[in-house]
C-alpha cells in the first residue's frame, strides 16, 4: 500500500529533497493516517549529501508540533534532511496509541515517504518510546543505514520508578486513559496487546544480522529508566554487531531534556561515513 495518502500534500515524480513538501498525511499498512513533516538540509553539511535523511520518532505524548521535537529536528537538519511524524493516537495523526507495538508501521510509513522525496539513504533516531520503536523497526523491517536510540527502555512492563508506575496507570486504567486524552493529548488503545511485541533488547540483538549499527544514548539522571536498560541494549547489539553506548552525565529523559550539544553529537554520529 502506498504510504503517501491524499491529504496535506501530494508527491510527484519531480520531487527532490530540497523542494519537497513540508507536510503530508501518510497511510500505514493497517490504514492509519499519520501526520508527517519534512525539513530539507539547512546547514553546510554537504559531506553527508542531500540524499541522506534522518527520520525522527518522538516519545510518548509527543507530536510533530511539540517544541522539543521541533528543536531536535532543527538541530538535526544541519546534518541531513529530517522527517518527523506523530505516532498514531498523537497530535494530528489518527488511530490509537499501542505504546510501542504497531508504531513500527507508523515509522515505516515515514521512512517510505522519505524515500519518495528522493532520499536514497535513511537513518532513524528515536526518543523514549520512539527509541524502542526505532530499534524494533530496524530489526523487523530493515532498510535503514543506522539507528540512534535515546532514553529507551530495554524491556516491556518496567515499573521500577515512580514515573513509570504513573505511566502504567495512564495506559492501563480507564480513568488514566481519560487523563491521557484530555491532559496529555494522547489517545490510548484500551485493548491490551494480543501478542507481546519483540522487546527492544531482543530486537537490538537482531540488528547485527542486518548489519545496522546502533547508538545507545542515556542519561545518568533519567527518572524513568535506570542504566541497566541502555547497558542491556548495548550488550545485545554489540555481541555480534556494531554498537556504541553514551552515558551522559546529568542528562534526564528524551527529547525534552536533550540539549543542542547532545543533539549535534547524535547528528554527527548518524551522518558519519561507515
Amino acid at each position: 500500500m502506498d504510504a503517501v495518502a491524499k491529504g496535506l500534500t501530494r508527491t510527484g515524480t519531480d520531487v527532490r529533497p530540497w523542494n519537497a513538501p513540508a507536510e503530508a498525511l501518510l497511510l500505514t499498512v493497517d490504514g492509519v493516517r499519520i501526520h508527517a513533516a519534512h525539513r530539507p538540509l539547512s546547514g553546510s553539511g554537504e559531506s553527508a549529501g542531500r540524499d541522506l535523511a534522518v527520520v525522527v520518532a518522538h516519545g510518548f505524548t509527543g507530536a510533530v508540533e511539540r517544541p522539543a521535537l521541533q528543536r531536535a529536528a532543527g538541530v538535526l537538519s544541519q546534518y541531513a534532511g529530517v522527517v518527523t511524524f506523530s505516532f498514531r493516537g498523537h497530535g494530528r495523526s489518527g488511530g490509537l496509541s499501542t505504546v510501542g507495538d504497531r508504531e513500527v508501521d507508523d515509522l515505516q510509513a515515514a521512512v517510505d515517504w522519505a524515500r519518495s522525496l528522493g532520499y536514497r539513504r535513511i537513518v532513524t533516531a528515536g526518543f523514549s518510546m520512539g527509541g524502542a520503536v526505532v530499534v524494533r523497526h530496524a530489526a523487523l523491517y530493515g532498510g535503514v543505514a543506522a539507528v540512534a536510540t535515546v532514553s529507551a527502555p530495554a524491556r516491556w512492563y518496567y515499573r521500577g520508578t515512580v514515573p513509570m508506575r504513573r505511566l502504567h496507570w495512564v495506559v492501563m486504567r480507564p480513568l488514566g486513559r481519560v487523563v491521557g486524552r484530555l491532559g496529555l493529548r494522547t489517545r490510548i488503545d484500551p485493548k491490551e496487546w494480543q501478542e507481546i511485541p519483540v522487546p527492544p533488547v531482543e530486537a537490538a540483538a537482531l540488528l547485527a544480522e542486518r548489519g545496522i549499527p546502533l547508538l545507545v544514548v542515556h542519561g545518568d539522571s533519567d527518572p524513568y529508566f535506570p542504566l541497566d536498560h541502555p547497558r542491556s541494549l548495548h550488550r545485545a547489539a554489540a555481541a555480534k554487531g556494531s554498537s556504541q553506548l553514551w552515558i551522559e552525565p546529568g542528562f534526564g529523559h528524551a527529547e525534552n531534556a536533550a540539549d543542542e550539544a547532545l543533539l549535534e553529537r547524535v547528528g554527527e554520529w548518524l551522518t558519519s561515513e561507515r
